[in-house]
């Protein structure tokens, strides 16, 4: 019967087979390359006079950049702001 195509044959199941194993791939070499230390914190409470510099000096080993500890409490702690209230617990990184 002359009225029969023969379908052209496709790149789409390649691609999709591609993308599968960029998705499963990716995601494992992502997480072996780039593996950050995990972090020990020790917990504070903020006393009359604390500030978050303060509280970096005394926790940042001598030799250390108080300045990058200020930012890890920032961080650890979710502050916008360096604004401490007496009572306050902060985590402060080891």
């Amino acid at each position: 019967m002359r009225g029969t195509s023969r379908r052209k044959p496709t790149l789409m199941p390649l691609v999709a087979l591609a993308a599968l194993g960029l998705a499963v791939t990716l995601p494992v070499l992502s997480t072996s390359v780039h593996a950050a230390s995990p972090v020990a914190y020790a917990t504070v409470t903020v006393h009359s006079g604390d500030t978050v510099w303060s509280l970096a000096e005394r926790g940042t080993p001598a030799g250390g950049d108080v300045q990058a500890t200020v930012d890890q409490i920032l961080a650890a702690n979710h502050l916008a702001a360096a604004d401490l209230a007496v009572g306050q617990h902060l985590r402060i990184p080891r």
